[in-house]
């Protein structure tokens, strides 16, 4: 590969890239024309992504910086220069997050008699329930340490509410340090509604640190509160578990994830009247420096706000509720063999229904000629109906075959229950390969017909949670394709025992020929190019940072392949640059859905491959975890996928951002001609609405 295809400049930074998407997703909280409780909605998301980028991305720079590494991404860019950057872009985003919060949505949902009460807004009423509340409710769990040499700074939690208590005066022993710690339990909820017989509103709404800061007095008898100050300290959460050296997994991880609460040190979180002095004290305590310092003028975690919404019955501060729909050859009491046996069936989530999935897997508990059902679990949650249709199937002596990939992030807690109560009643619990996450998306279920065993088989780009399946975009495929069949079975013999990789028929899988397949395919349209024919490329996913196929996406747009890459997240090839990438284009779609699916389109001279995948084109995806692609062979179902996956999101000039050559965003807008939305124009196609 020569070195122009591979210089840093032809490459965008992946955590500038990040940033610039949650942007994208503050522009949503932004919109006047949303309703309020989603803006507020998507005012948090903000706050939970930024966690993330801090507990994982932020993080990682700091390692590096520490270490003196060199670069590593294809940007070549150092460490520390990213993370100059990094610091001003999310200490703006921050910024601009608070100011809209407090004020255009709070005022806006006050005047709709929602209402979120500071100390000064109590009536006497409402001053006498609180302080109630805080004795029956706060006061007994809470610990108040006072700092002196017998008192050290305690350990405080990752992303966990706490107060700094400036006081004056000595104690019952004549101690007289000045300052004290109150760690918030997370028992205690961080937003409280006050009974409807005190609230002067339809909703009234009090913070917990609103609480705390009213009564802490009562937590140090004798001595002078002269302030408090909520603060909150986000930490690397990155798992350290060496898998070369361990026996057990699952019990390694166990005794691993305490340790995510208190790992290094990567933001401080204050309120925005907090002295200087107490700032930096505790910014000494957590070894952090001025530029990790985030002043907000509210609370220290908006995430606390996500669930208000459905506290609150008020339909017309919400997006309009909808029913998802079904595909023509599914009814609700459908007998899912019969009808995959008839051809294959298409679901696209969430604008039609997740229950079809869930009656497979029932169907298939039930039935006495099923013999067998495998599965894969990335993200399922801690609830989910799958895991106990499985757990009863098991019971019930069928073979159960679960891949449980224990290190999918944020949710291995989750997954290490499911994994022992599968284990109990006898499934088979594997959990995948050592170094390689398993993420790709598969269930297989083995029924005898006619004195033989036949496949059914459900592909995802998506996980399988029930929950997430109305809120992210994702494809789902029903087939009883014997060569797709026979394809699902070798990668899960691949997933439990031993072996070589097969050569499967149908099937681009990671680690072994997803990259090879994709490289393939997008130089395949470059030969048709070169020999004149039409070419394109259409490429629908939520990260693009490979630089192999970013290069080969160069060497295409050279060759004059229209390629259009429809990137939600972060994208690091730069589009519109002239003599390299003149024939590409880039747009994200952000909108009331979380557009996850993968779809991959190739003209390949008039035969229109088609396929649907776990995986981003990310190295990740490509060379460390256990991916699918898989193809859409029924024509009629390409036709959908096509007009349904892709075709209304490049069509979007509502919710559509087009980026340029450096990394910037456009909205585009509806001015000339109608205004389209995708996931509006999904809604009205394949579900079924419901009035507001």
């Amino acid at each position: 590969m020569s070195k122009t295809r591979l210089a840093p400049e032809l490459y965008l930074n992946r955590e500038w890239g990040q940033l610039a998407f949650n942007r994208r997703v503050l522009a949503q909280a932004e919109n006047r024309g949303h309703p309020l409780f989603e803006r507020l909605k998507f005012l948090c998301i903000v706050s939970s992504n930024l966690d993330e980028f801090f507990e994982i991305r932020v993080a990682g720079l700091k390692a590096e910086i520490e270490a003196g590494s060199p670069p590593i991404g294809p940007d070549r860019m150092r460490a520390d220069q990213v993370f100059k950057r990094v610091a001003q872009e999310a200490h703006d985003l921050v910024t601009a997050q608070y100011q809209l919060l407090d004020q255009e949505i709070l005022p806006g949902l006050a005047s709709e008699r929602v209402r979120f009460l500071r100390r000064s807004d109590f009536t006497p009423a409402q001053a006498e329930w609180v302080k109630a509340y805080f004795f029956r409710e706060v006061m007994p769990v809470l610990t108040p340490i006072g700092l002196d040499p017998a008192h050290p700074f305690p350990r405080v939690l990752n992303k966990s509410l706490n107060f700094a208590v400036e006081l004056e005066g000595k104690d019952a022993f004549g101690r007289s340090s000045g300052l004290a710690i109150v760690q918030a339990p997370r028992v205690l909820p961080r937003v409280i509604r006050l009974p409807r017989e005190i609230a002067a509103a339809d909703y009234d709404f009090v913070f917990l640190s609103s609480i705390l800061h009213e009564h802490v007095r009562e937590l140090f008898a004798g001595m002078k509160v002269v302030d408090c100050h909520q603060f909150r300290v986000t930490r690397n959460s990155e798992l350290f578990v060496d898998e070369e050296e361990i026996t057990d997994l699952r019990t390694a991880l166990r005794g691993e994830l305490p340790h995510r609460q208190f790992g290094d040190e990567v933001r401080l979180e204050v309120a925005a009247n907090c002295p200087q002095q107490i700032s930096d004290f505790l910014l000494a305590q957590f070894n952090l420096g001025p530029d990790d310092l985030y002043r907000v003028n509210g609370p220290v975690n908006l995430v606390r706000l996500m669930n208000v919404p459905d506290w609150v019955e008020r339909p017309d501060l919400k997006f309009p509720r909808f029913i998802p729909g079904l595909p023509k050859e599914l009814e609700p009491s459908s007998d899912m063999f019969s009808a995959m046996r008839n051809g294959e069936i298409l679901l696209y989530h969430p604008f039609q229904s997740f229950r079809p999935v869930i009656a497979f897997l029932e169907q298939a508990a039930r039935d006495p000629n099923v013999v067998a059902i495998k599965q894969t679990v990335y993200r399922t949650g801690a609830e989910s109906e799958l895991m106990e249709i499985l757990i009863g199937a098991a019971k019930s002596g069928k073979e159960i075959t679960v891949v449980v990939e224990l290190l999918a992030r944020f949710d291995e807690e989750a997954n290490i229950n499911w994994a022992q109560r599968l284990e109990e009643v006898g499934a088979h619990v594997v959990y995948g390969v050592v170094g390689h996450k398993t993420h790709a998306k598969m269930a297989m279920v083995v029924r005898r017909e006619d004195e033989r065993l036949r496949r059914y088989v459900h592909l995802a780009t998506g996980n399988y949670h029930p929950r997430t399946a109305t809120l992210y975009t994702d494809f789902g495929l029903f087939t009883s394709n014997e060569e797709i069949g026979v394809d699902v079975n070798d990668m899960f013999i691949e997933l439990t025992g031993l072996g070589r990789a097969v050569r499967l028929k149908h099937l681009w899988q990671s680690p072994f020929t997803l990259h090879k397949q994709v490289l393939r395919a997008i130089q395949t349209e470059a030969q048709h190019a070169a020999a004149g024919h039409k070419a394109q490329i259409i490429a629908k996913m939520n990260a693009l940072l490979e630089p192999e196929v970013i290069a080969a996406l160069y060497d295409a747009s050279k060759a004059g392949v229209a390629i259009d890459l429809i990137v939600r997240g972060v994208c690091a090839l730069r589009p519109g640059l002239v003599g390299v990438s003149d024939n590409i284009r880039v747009r994200s779609i952000v909108g009331r859905f979380l557009e996850h699916s993968r779809v991959f389109y190739f003209h390949n001279n008039g035969a229109e491959d088609v396929y649907l995948s776990s995986a981003d084109w990310m190295d990740r995806n490509f060379f460390r975890r256990i991916e699918i692609c898989f193809p859409v062979l029924d024509p009629g179902l390409k036709k959908r996928v096509i007009n349904e996956g892709l075709k209304p999101y490049l069509e979007d000039n509502s919710q559509a951002w087009e980026m340029d050559q450096d990394g910037r965003y456009q909205l585009k807008t509806g001015r000339r001609g109608k205004p389209l939305a995708a996931q509006d124009i999904l809604l009205d196609m394949l579900a079924l609405r419901r009035p507001a």
